[in-house]
């Protein structure tokens, strides 16, 4: 009999599937450091390219240096850029709309463990930011949330509930602040800088 790393019995069937996600992870993570060299390249047109192969829903631009999980589950809509060293959990879906701005160093997370579990398992939730948000630096978003369109995220803010369209959130846990006062945005954010 074989037994995990609880010490729990695991039947052949059980043991056999655990040997095959262990390989399936194993290139994922190759697949992973290769996206993380990628995103050392200065040319948004060759890392957007990389990051499609790799099953990445992308029409806007991301910034050099970001890391991804799983990237096929996510989705980056029109004239949105996603800033340098940005961290973007695919885990499961993140779909981020149209003319969003997520600037440097933001995290998204889409699983985290649950603290409840005997065997301290991942529960993952899918993420979705609303078109013509604005997230300021360093901000954290955590798994299960929505992020309504307009939105703005302080910088440094974590982002532990969903976000009302036009709030203005800061802090730790982010608390409403105010309001944007512009309902209908139509700006577009333009070209993104040559070599970030």
């Amino acid at each position: 009999m074989f037994r995990d790393r609880n010490d729990k019995e695991l039947t052949l069937a059980e043991t056999f599937q655990r040997g095959v996600n262990r390989i399936k992870n194993v290139f994922l993570d190759i697949e992973l450091y290769l996206l993380y060299l990628l995103g050392h390249i200065p040319s948004h047109t060759l890392r957007k390219i990389g990051y499609r192969l790799s099953g990445m829903n992308i029409k806007g631009t991301i910034h050099m240096w970001a890391r991804f999980y799983n990237p096929a589950n996510i989705s980056i809509g029109e004239d949105t850029i996603v800033g340098d060293h940005a961290f973007l959990d695919g885990r499961k879906a993140i779909k981020i709309g149209d003319h969003v701005d997520i600037a440097s160093e933001v995290m998204i997370y889409n699983s985290e463990h649950d603290l409840e579990s005997d065997e301290f398992t991942a529960r993952e939730e899918p993420v979705e930011i609303g078109d013509y948000v604005f997230i300021g630096p360093r901000a954290i978003i955590m798994p299960g949330l929505k992020i309504g369109k307009g939105a703005v995220v302080a910088g440094g803010a974590v982002v532990t509930k969903d976000v009302p369209d036009f709030a203005i959130v800061g802090g730790v846990p982010a608390k409403v602040i105010g309001e944007r006062k512009n309902h209908n945005p139509k700006y577009h954010l333009g070209r993104a800088r040559l070599f970030q």
